[in-house]
This record gives structure tokens, sequence and C-alpha cells, in this order.
């Protein structure tokens, strides 16, 4: 869902406009746009009510003039409002502002399903695990020491991803993958989208875990360390994770960065982009495509617009991304995008 952009009328304080920005309101504390215009409409007639970020707690209220929006303000802000849960509202006016000549927005419709986001080898199984699964699952990691990241905790198992060089050490192994993923790697075995590979052998797990608002910078795993599968189990909080494919001259890698990152603008129209809803308990599958020329990135939200429907994340959430590590050089179809190249 693009969300329109508004800002402080400029000039003096006092300076109107029919439109409010309407602060401690919104779906995310359980009042629909449709309940928030039943209120407003009381003062003039409205033009909408629609979101003001993603957060779900501002809203921006427009009317047909200016004279409705001031009685509007002087009457609800700083008061309690009964019709809407006795909530204390805080309002300004609010203009809207010009969209910049090639901006990108903000947000990007989110699908629930891998198909129709239309990327080949792209697949998402849900409910892959059941929820006494899942606790047994985080109960096993939290059981174990984590190592801290600038902004998450991590856990490897089998071979260490070595942030510093983005690849793995294959003279340094950890031993076996541990035996609360035995199910889990059973299960992977017949995941339905691997065609003839289905004896794959996984030897590499790194769980993450995220905190409220953390996420992801727009990367693609390092190709010279990891092989065709990447497999990543969500766990505790439901999350979006986005896709971009960038055009070519637009990709640029970061030797400094854990893994294959962009140094790409935001505000230029060189990249597609897609978007799934990664809920609980889900397992998404990158392959081909969308392994080797996609970058995969997690905004850094605490709320997600999903189907015009707020969702709030949980305070962690935890992946399980189990990998094969390259022993051969990479020699997909994809050069362009391969840190060895």
């Amino acid at each position: 869902m693009a969300l329109r952009r508004f800002g402080r009328p400029k000039g003096v304080e006092g300076d109107s406009s029919p439109n409010l920005f309407v602060a401690n309101c919104g779906p995310a504390v359980g009042l629909s746009h449709e309940t928030i215009a039943s209120v407003f409409s009381a003062f003039g007639e409205l033009r909408e009510v629609c979101s003001a970020d993603e957060s779900g707690v501002r809203v921006i209220v427009s009317y047909c003039d200016e004279s409705s929006a001031k009685a509007a303000l002087e009457a609800l802000d700083g008061r309690p409002c009964p019709d809407l849960g006795g909530r204390s509202l805080h309002i300004r006016y609010s203009v809207l502002q010009p969209t910049l000549q090639g901006k990108v927005n903000d947000s990007v419709p989110v699908s629930l399903v891998a198909l129709d986001l239309n990327i080949p080898g792209l697949y998402l199984l849900h409910d892959f695990v059941s929820p006494k699964e899942e606790e047994e699952l985080l109960a096993a990691v939290d059981d174990k020491p984590w190592k801290g990241l600038a902004k998450r905790r991590v856990q490897h198992y089998g071979y260490e991803f070595c942030y510093e060089t983005r690849n793995v050490n294959t003279r340094q192994h950890l031993g076996e993958l541990p035996s609360f993923v035995s199910s889990i790697l059973e299960r992977i075995s017949l995941f339905p989208n691997l065609d003839n590979h289905a004896n794959i052998v996984l030897d590499q797990l790194t769980v993450n875990e995220y905190p409220l608002g953390v996420g992801l910078s727009p990367h693609i795993d390092t190709h010279s360390a990891f092989e065709g599968f990447i497999f990543s189990l969500s766990l505790a909080g439901p999350c979006i994770m986005e896709f971009r494919r960038y055009t070519e001259g637009a990709w640029l890698p970061n030797t400094s960065s854990t893994s294959t990152k962009v140094q790409t603008p935001e505000n230029g129209p060189n990249f597609l982009r897609r978007a799934i809803y990664l809920p609980p308990r889900s397992m998404l599958l990158l392959s081909g495509e969308a392994r080797y020329a996609w970058h995969h990135y997690i905004p850094h939200h605490k709320i997600d617009i999903v189907k015009d429907r707020v969702v709030r994340r949980g305070p962690r959430r935890v992946s399980f991304t189990f990998r094969k590590v390259r022993t051969d050089p990479c020699q997909c179809e994809y050069p362009q995008y391969c840190d060895s190249q």
C-alpha cells in the first residue's frame, strides 16, 4: 500500500489546511478508517481518511474545505474522544507534499503466496512446523549461547559464516547440525519443488534473532560460499520480505558487508520490487533465479501493512536458515551477481 506524503504547512504555526495529521489514532489501536471517518465527518465533508505512515497509529484526515478541518482540530485536539475509545488525539494541520520525480514508493503490494511474485525458484510453505515444534525449536536455541552482532544475535552450526570475509572457512567444521533440527531436515527432503534434488544434503545452519523493528539490508547470499538451495524457517514473529532485481550496472558489491549488498540509491527506477508476507512457522525456499539474482530484504519496521491490514511484528523473530557449503566454483547462470567474478 503506497502512503501519501504529508507535512506541516510552510509559514507561521497558525497556517491552516484542509488536511489534518492525527496521532494516537489508527488500525494499530483498533480504530478503522471507517470509524475515524464517522467521527470527523461531524465537522464537514470528508475527502478521505488514510494512513499517515506505516505505524498504524497515525492518520491523515482530509476535508473538502479548511473551515471543517479547523473546527475538528479545535474540538478534538488534546481531548479524550469517547467515540474513539476515549483516546486523546494529537492533531496538527498537514499539507500534501509534491512527489519527487523518479521517487520509489516506500512500500510495495505484499503477496501472501509465492506464485503471485512471479520469481522463478521462489517457494513458500505455510505451517511447515506445528506450534508445538516451534516452541521446542525456540527453547533449543535459547538453551545455546548466542553471538551478538550490531543489531541482532546469531548462532552457527556446521560451519560458521565469517562476516568479515563474507565466506565460510571449510577447514573449520563445527560438527554435524544439531539433533533438534533433524525432523526439519527430513521434511525439507520432501519439499515439493526440489525436482531431482531430493537427496540434497544441507550442512550449514545460521539462526538469527531479530528484535522488534530490526530487519535485514538488501543482499544476495554469497555465491562462492553456498550452493543453490537456501531454506529459511520463520519462527516467533511475522515479517515482510522484499525482493529486488537490479538492472545491469545497478549492482555493486560491498566488500566490507556480511554478504553481497547493493550500493544503489533508493530513488531510481533501476530495480524491480516484489514483497511477500512470511508468517510464523513458514518455510521459504530460494533457488535458481530467486537465490542467485534477486536481493532479499527485510524492512526495518515494527508494523507491516499486508493487504490493507496492519500486522504487528512480535517482540522477536527467529529464523533458521539452512544451506549447503560450496566446495566447487560457482557456475550459476547469473555471473553479473557473483562475488567471485
